[in-house]
């Protein structure tokens, strides 16, 4: 089972990655529900070795393209993140003091506390793009103007799965021109 969520979360964030057109330094939010990827109801089956599968898919390809990670708590810990400490100095995130249990701020953003160079949490971020795992909520996380990427799949174990990338605003009025996206 969890070779399988591996295989489908690599799918998932090359396909996203490559619909969302990300720079060198955006950041990449994950909300991963590790209990429905394995077929349970979110925040009753947590499993840490679902959540690892994930993650260990999900972290090197996003590490090669040169995008952050940010590992969204459950909503014990308000859905606050986790990201590496650059990418909150960079970004001039607030750093906030909490570190990820399973059963308190989730599986999945424990894993990311475990396994990051130098993991801080936030509360905040504006993400290019994101992919919610299991129905996490993740779209507070994102950019103000959300457009839905649909994948070729459409789960990651037994987990739905919903992606987004953002766009800059439109602004003006009908003499306005918008360059190609």
């Amino acid at each position: 089972m969890f070779d399988h969520i591996s295989a489908a979360a690599v799918s998932a964030i090359a396909e996203l990655l490559e619909a969302a057109k990300l720079h060198r330094g955006d950041i990449l939010v994950v909300g991963c529900s590790s209990s429905e990827m394995v077929g349970e109801h979110i925040g009753h089956g947590s499993s840490l070795d679902a959540a690892r599968a994930a993650f260990d898919a999900i972290y090197p390809v996003l590490c090669e393209a040169g995008v952050y990670l940010a590992a969204q708590c459950c909503e014990h810990l308000n859905r606050a993140l986790i990201i590496e400490r650059e990418a909150a100095e960079h970004y001039g995130y607030e750093i906030v003091s909490v570190r990820p249990q399973p059963k308190a701020g989730g599986s999945f953003a424990t894993t990311a506390y475990e396994r990051f160079h130098d993991p801080v949490a936030v509360e905040h971020i504006r993400a290019a793009a994101g992919l919610d795992i299991g129905g996490t909520l993740i779209g507070m996380h994102l950019r103000d103007v959300a457009v839905p990427v649909r994948l070729s799949m459409d789960h990651i174990g037994e987990a739905h799965i919903l992606c987004a990338r953002t766009r800059p605003k439109y602004i003006g009025g009908s003499r306005a021109c918008y360059p190609e996206e």
